[in-house]
């Protein structure tokens, strides 16, 4: 069956401003010196320490969110050297605890895990099934873009999730998911069969940063674990505002909703990578000093063993 999906589009296109022509979104937005963004590493070992440390830390932050729900929830990153590769977070490990060593790495074809010790409390490897197929059909569908994936169950977002609607542009934050986030309007119940996988996948085709899951969640894409984590927070946020407008606007209040115009200009400018890797730093830095530093969030990683064949 082909997947029902809802996409929050403007006929509008906002026109480019000559300041727009000259400097790249991350330089407009900087006074002064320009933050840096994603960064470049000489090693694929550099390269990988440093996304799983981000990764561990984005996992702290989904815990400081209240974005638990027993065991559910998983983020995916493609790794550096090996993008036939993902690593996961394994089955059952808290979020506020994570760190690099906690993660495994899953072939996206296959589901072997070829690096990582898991969760302490087993004596083998284990990573959340449904999470697994998600992860791996959105990855598989979106090779060349995406190369993380975060997905939860929160509160404000399985509310909003209730009512199978987009969300309405009523905020300039919002704006980053002007024509760029679907409904997944076909709830098919827990994944353990690659369909469902597959049919969320093909919701977020061609280029959309985030899904409403029907009576599910929320899920959210990006080209680092920093930008689909931030987008993530940002999904959530957006859904726990359309709540509250829509709680005041059913006692009479008239809501305001950004012009496509001006939305589509928001988005353009607000939802480069770069500044999206940047958007997510405050809250990722904060999580590694509170951890005990970069140290403590890489613990375990200098004993993951790759065994890719």
């Amino acid at each position: 069956m082909a997947p029902s999906a809802t996409v929050e589009d403007g006929p509008a296109v906002a026109k480019t401003t000559e300041k727009e022509m000259i400097v790249s979104p991350n330089r407009a937005i900087s006074h002064g010196d320009e933050l840096p963004g994603i960064p470049t590493f000489p090693t694929f070992v550099e390269a990988r320490r440093h996304t799983l440390i981000h990764m561990a830390a984005t996992f702290r932050f989904f815990a400081r969110q209240g974005f638990l729900e027993g065991q559910s929830g998983h983020i995916s990153v493609r790794d550096p050297e090996f993008p036939g590769c993902i690593w996961m977070n394994s089955l059952g490990r808290h979020f506020g605890m994570m760190t690099a060593g906690d993660m495994v790495l899953l072939d996206i074809q296959t589901g072997r895990f070829v690096a990582g010790s898991g969760n302490p409390a087993v004596a083998g490897r284990t990573s959340n099934a449904a999470g697994y197929l998600i992860h791996r059909a959105v990855h598989r569908a979106r090779p060349n873009d995406v190369h993380a994936v975060c997905h939860a169950h929160t509160i404000s977002g399985r509310a909003w999730a209730a009512f199978g609607r987009p969300l309405d542009m009523l905020t300039q934050d919002v704006c980053t998911f002007y024509g760029k986030h679907a409904v997944y309007a076909q709830y098919g119940g827990i994944v353990f069969a690659e369909e469902e996988g597959e049919r969320i996948a093909a919701a977020l085709q061609p280029a959309h940063r985030g899904a409403i899951l029907l009576n599910h969640g929320l899920i959210s894409v990006g080209e680092t674990v920093d930008e689909a984590g931030f987008l993530f927070g940002l999904l959530d946020r957006s859904c726990k505002i359309q709540l509250q407008v829509e709680a005041a606007a059913a006692n009479g209040l008239k809501k305001q909703v950004v012009s496509d115009e001006e939305a589509s200009y928001n988005e353009r400018m607000g939802a480069d990578a770069h500044v999206l890797y940047r958007e997510a730093q405050p809250d990722l830095e904060f999580e590694i000093e509170a951890a005990g530093g970069e140290d403590a969030v890489a613990k375990g990683f200098e004993q993951l063993v790759l065994n890719v064949e």
